[in-house]
């Protein structure tokens, strides 16, 4: 199982000030929260430290199933997640919004559950094992932010 953040070409052009999902630059802001998940190194800002804030839909695809949300990134360039093992980024809060979905970008209904911190690995790995199953997405369970996506 392999944990994904934002690609770093896209993490780059947002840090350039390219145009987010909404086609609005990003915003720069210094963090004022304890905990701001970076989705390219999928580690938490740390507080005070600068930070882009910007609109992002993490599909190849435009369709109705495609989420956009705000996400947080590293004002400064990062290190990319290595991808193994649960990401620093899935520690601070008590449950996650899991949902898979299928090869076309679709959520496969009856996949989406809001699941505990300790049964994330878990939960991604069933979903993973199915045939129908392209890969996983992990949201906040409080504001739908996208985390982090997960693959085989």
């Amino acid at each position: 199982m392999n944990f994904q953040g934002l690609p770093t070409l896209t993490a780059h052009a947002y840090r350039l000030g390219k145009p987010d999902a909404n086609g609005q630059a990003p915003e720069h802001v210094l963090n004022p929260y304890e905990a701001a998940p970076c989705r390219h190194c999928l580690r938490n800002i740390p507080k005070g430290h600068g930070m882009l804030i910007c609109a992002h839909r993490p599909f190849e695809t435009r369709n109705p199933y495609a989420e956009t949300g705000p996400i947080f990134l590293c004002a400064a360039a990062c290190a990319p997640s290595r991808g193994e093992g649960l990401p620093e980024v899935l520690t601070t809060s008590p449950d996650y919004l899991i949902k898979g979905y299928s090869v076309d970008e679709r959520i496969v209904y009856g996949t989406g559950r809001v699941t505990p911190q300790a049964e994330i690995e878990s939960y991604c790995a069933a979903l993973l094992a199915r045939d129908e199953i392209a890969f996983v997405d992990i949201r906040s369970a409080r504001n739908t932010c996208w985390q982090v996506r997960v693959t085989r």
